[in-house]
């Protein structure tokens, strides 16, 4: 019997997972193209096929939503971080890394950093706020990694947090950079591969897209050296 009531209460469980999860994917998808502060939970139930008092059971309201959304983006990615932050090498293996790291998660999740991109300084305050405390914290983790870093010697801990902030900072801006030239280079091929093959229109378009996609990646790295060898000289 409490076997049987235990089972139960799993399924439940495990419905109500799927549902919550549902809820966040369809608000994802539709955000896409509006704004949270433009989004109805009706449009987000109806997606989802479920009615309008289920999302109650899950969010308060659609800030709650977007909170969620955010912790969904941002929150898995601090041992991420901390662990390119800890790549041996030199200043450049690094800056490549980093550069990488952004580049991969724009190619995997588009729709997770469009909306952490456009929703930092939206106009929904808890869902800004919740953005603003995920970046502080990765603030304050860079700082510490930057202070076990042998060029972070004789250095005040708040410059090392202006540092951070810095490279914070970067890394959202050159996400954002990312976004805007659309499907990397492997996205676009995976795409384009076979049509690629007879037309010539579709080649140059995954040409220029590469073109792209390299220029951002570029750029990305020559300011991160200028960021580092004004690091250098800092003491100085």
């Amino acid at each position: 019997m409490s076997h049987t009531a235990g089972t139960g209460t799993g399924i439940r469980r495990a419905q109500k997972q799927k549902t919550r999860q549902a809820l966040l994917d369809a608000a994802l998808l539709l955000l896409e193209e509006q704004s949270l502060s433009s989004l109805g939970l009706r449009e987000v139930t109806r997606a989802v096929g479920v009615a309008p008092a289920a999302f109650y059971r899950h969010f308060r309201d659609t800030a709650d939503l977007g909170v969620a959304l955010v912790d969904e983006a941002l929150g898995s990615l601090h041992e991420t971080l901390r662990t390119t932050l800890a790549t041996t090498g030199d200043s450049g293996e690094r800056i490549a890394a980093a550069v990488e790291l952004i580049a991969d998660l724009v190619h995997g999740y588009p729709a997770h950093v469009r909306f952490i991109v456009r929703e930092r300084h939206g106009g929904v305050r808890r869902v800004r706020e919740a953005i603003g405390g995920q970046l502080d914290l990765f603030v304050r983790e860079v700082a510490d990694e930057l202070a076990r870093q042998p060029e972070s010697r004789g250095w005040e801990r708040d410059d090392l947090l202006m540092l951070a902030g810095l490279y914070v900072d970067h890394m959202v801006m050159t996400a954002s950079a990312f976004l805007a030239v659309g499907p990397d280079r492997e996205a676009r091929d995976g795409e384009l591969g076979e049509r690629a093959a007879q037309d010539r229109t579709a080649q140059d378009r995954t040409a220029q897209d590469r073109g792209e996609y390299e220029r951002v990646a570029r750029t990305a790295r020559r300011q991160l050296r200028l960021v580092a060898l004004g690091r250098r000289h800092w003491l100085d």
